[in-house]
């Protein structure tokens, strides 16, 4: 029996808020992971790859055809994706803690590969006939967001372009392969998939998300310069990381874009008259944003032994934790408002402890990292788990009710 298009856009529906559920469990296991104490080599896995990208990837699969005035070629396509990303994600942070054969690695690293590969795939076709998104979707009532909404469609090529050569370099670490003058471990590669393929995806649709959100508008120049900086930052971060100019100008582009979507985040929060609980988040994910720059250009600018080893810990925390996390959790609050939910005590008021709780938590775990205090960091740490646990307490709660 032929599939019409109310069948296949509730398919797209139910996949996108299941990869979106999966990432949300992966922000509490991430969360209880750097709280237990675990390497980096373990918790990057469950934070990048496990909650931030999921959910972009959940997202996506609705936004990004609709940005495009498109819709979605395979609406399976989520379905297909979901259990490499899984695999992938799982296998990672087994390695990353020693469990598992050696081959482990490079299998886990394939899977990923192959679930990007199936969402760039059908995301490219379905905007194949307008790749640049001259087409973008914009409503009659709203043409003065269209200028915006074309750079913020520009800067999606490059989002999956960063996506794929971070699978790409991952799995060539694995097998051994060192492609000349490239990265394929460690700190460079997280920035590519952290800052190409994450941030770039909040700056390009966070500028067509937000002023609809909040009823708000930004300025083109603005956007243009944000875009622009996030698209050649994370380049230069990662084929020069920690080495010489081309990083400090990586750094200086990079920290130019956090800056720059700070920015126009205030400008939104002061526009709007939309105080809920999302709004709130978002901004403490820019704010998190503005440090996270500061502290990249100490890295980039001061020399290695002025650094203390513990503001790296700050600067990957307020960069997961903080920038992205915060601003995913405030989006998808928007796109799940937790008012609707049935269950006794799920509701604005958990949402809103979920966000004290986690800025709390972040604030205590930078501010402990970066002064050396030892339980004010474990406290920031607890919170955050505290804060994840409501969330996905409030969001799995929506999921549920809106399954049956």
């Amino acid at each position: 029996m032929a599939t019409g298009p109310g069948n296949a856009t509730a398919t797209v529906t139910r996949w996108s808020r299941a990869f979106v559920a999966v990432g949300v469990g992966f922000f509490l296991a991430w969360q209880v992971a750097v709280a237990t104490g675990l390497s980096r080599a373990a918790t990057v896995p469950l934070g990048v790859f496990g909650f931030v990208l999921h959910v972009v990837f959940g997202k996506a699969y609705t936004l990004v055809p609709s940005y495009f005035a498109r819709e979605l070629a395979v609406p399976r396509a989520p379905a297909v994706h979901l259990p490499f990303a899984l695999v992938g994600t799982i296998g990672a942070f087994a390695a990353g803690v020693g469990l598992g054969p050696p081959i482990l690695g490079a299998a886990s690293a394939t899977s990923w590969l192959v679930g990007c590969l199936v969402f760039v795939a059908v995301l490219g076709w379905t905007v194949r006939d307008n790749p640049a998104g001259r087409e973008t979707g914009t409503g009659a009532t709203e043409t003065h967001r269209k200028r915006v909404d074309r750079i913020a469609n520009a800067a999606l090529p490059v989002v999956f372009a960063y996506l794929l050569v971070g699978a790409s370099l991952s799995i060539a670490g694995e097998l051994g392969l060192e492609p000349p003058g490239l990265p394929t471990t460690g700190p460079a590669v997280t920035h590519v998939f952290a800052a190409g393929t994450a941030a770039l995806l909040v700056f390009a649709i966070g500028f067509r998300l937000l002023p609809r959100l909040l009823v708000a508008s930004v300025n083109p120049l603005l956007v243009s310069l944000v875009v622009g900086a996030g698209i050649v930052g994370p380049a230069l971060l990662a084929v020069d990381f920690r080495s010489g100019s081309l990083f400090r100008v990586g750094a200086g582009l990079q920290a130019t874009a956090l800056v720059g979507f700070g920015v126009a985040v205030v400008g939104f929060h002061r526009q709007t008259d939309r105080r809920r609980v999302g709004g709130w988040a978002i901004l403490a994910g820019a704010a998190s944003g503005l440090l996270v720059a500061a502290l990249g250009l100490t890295f980039a600018f001061l020399p290695a032994s002025s650094v203390p080893a513990t503001a790296f810990d700050a600067h990957y925390r307020l960069a997961v934790g903080g920038f992205l996390a915060l601003t995913i959790v405030g989006v998808t609050y928007h796109f799940y408002p937790p008012a609707v939910a049935s269950v006794p005590g799920i509701g604005d008021r958990t949402a809103r402890a979920s966000v004290v709780a986690l800025v709390a938590g972040l604030g205590s775990a930078v501010v402990g990292s970066l002064s050396a205090v030892p339980p004010l960091v474990g406290t920031g740490r607890w919170l955050s788990v505290l804060g994840a646990t409501l969330y996905a307490g409030v969001l799995w709660t929506i999921f549920l009710e809106r399954a049956r």
